[in-house]
């Protein structure tokens, strides 16, 4: 099944248009964006820590929680979940085996950067890289770890905000060179900057439009009419969720009462529907009949 979903994710990445891909940060809002509609979705280390440990991503975490969280999420959904493996959480070895856990939970396809371990935020200050030829180790060791060639890995630096555009792109032209079949060059986000990147590095091109950078330089309209292939939303679902949570709450303890925001909170319809009570039940029952009709069968034949 994996297999099948990651070809899907190839397909999408070659067709027309834009796809947008919201980042989930848990199984049950990959359940959510699933029920909303998207085919594709994100698993973005910022997000992980934010709902794994409530801190910020400063790289606390290591590859075999990720593969966790990441395994929980794609078992959740049937589609292709695209997820963040940051600097590959040690050296050339630890690369090895992180891309092996990743590929085992699932996932479509993962990123890794070119960032010092441990990796934080890219839109966090503080931030240092490796040398290209470190990175390019990175991607040799995962490139050869990868048993299913149809899981796609893709090379990130964030060397924009440390040596400028020029570097940033000679690093990615070297990455597509090692194999890397997607470019993200961080910190590139503003219309010139990707008409740059554009005509310098081939496709496909994933943009990214994240609430930890803060208000956006473009539109969705502007990155679709640029000709970007998936636009990614790695946080907005975990915003979304702190902020329901905590306007929740605080009404609960301002008014005693969930009144003033009545209509933000999931109905239990609703809710009975993502997370498919129906179908739980009807497996249920199904086996339960199974066993009993086996069992009846088994005595009448006595």
């Amino acid at each position: 099944m994996s297999t099948e979903i990651r070809k899907r994710y190839r397909e999408i990445l070659k067709r027309p248009g834009m796809t947008l891909s919201p980042g989930a940060y848990d199984a049950l809002s990959a359940r959510i964006m699933e029920y909303c509609g998207f085919e594709i979705l994100g698993g973005g280390g910022y997000a992980a820590v934010g709902s794994m440990l409530a801190e910020p991503d400063g790289g606390q975490s290591n590859y075999r929680d990720y593969a966790d969280h990441y395994g929980r999420i794609c078992d959740a959904v049937d589609l292709p979940v695209f997820v963040d493996a940051d600097t590959g959480f040690g050296g050339v070895h630890n690369v090895r085996k992180m891309t092996r856990a990743f590929e085992r939970s699932g996932v479509a396809g993962f990123f890794i950067s070119d960032q010092v371990f441990p990796n934080r935020c890219g839109y966090l200050p503080g931030k240092a890289i490796v040398s290209t030829e470190e990175m390019l180790a990175r991607l040799n060791s995962a490139l050869d770890a990868r048993t299913d060639e149809s899981m796609v890995i893709a090379a990130r630096t964030d060397a924009f905000h440390l040596e400028g555009v020029d570097a940033a792109i000679e690093r990615c032209q070297l990455f597509l060179e090692a194999g890397a079949e997607i470019l993200k060059p961080m910190g590139l986000d503003t219309a010139e900057h990707c008409a740059r990147w554009m005509k310098e590095l081939p496709g496909p091109f994933q943009y990214n439009m994240s609430h930890a950078a803060g208000k956006a330089k473009v539109t969705i309209q502007q990155v679709e009419d640029m000709g970007f292939n998936t636009c990614g939303f790695p946080s907005a679902a975990l915003f979304a969720g702190a902020g329901g949570v905590k306007r929740a709450m605080d009404a609960l303890m301002r008014d005693k009462s969930f009144a003033a925001v009545e209509d933000e909170i999931c109905s239990l319809e609703d809710y009975y529907d993502i997370v498919r009570l129906k179908r739980h039940n009807d497996m249920e029952q199904d086996w339960v009949e199974r066993g009993e009709a086996a069992v009846a069968k088994k005595k009448a034949a006595e």
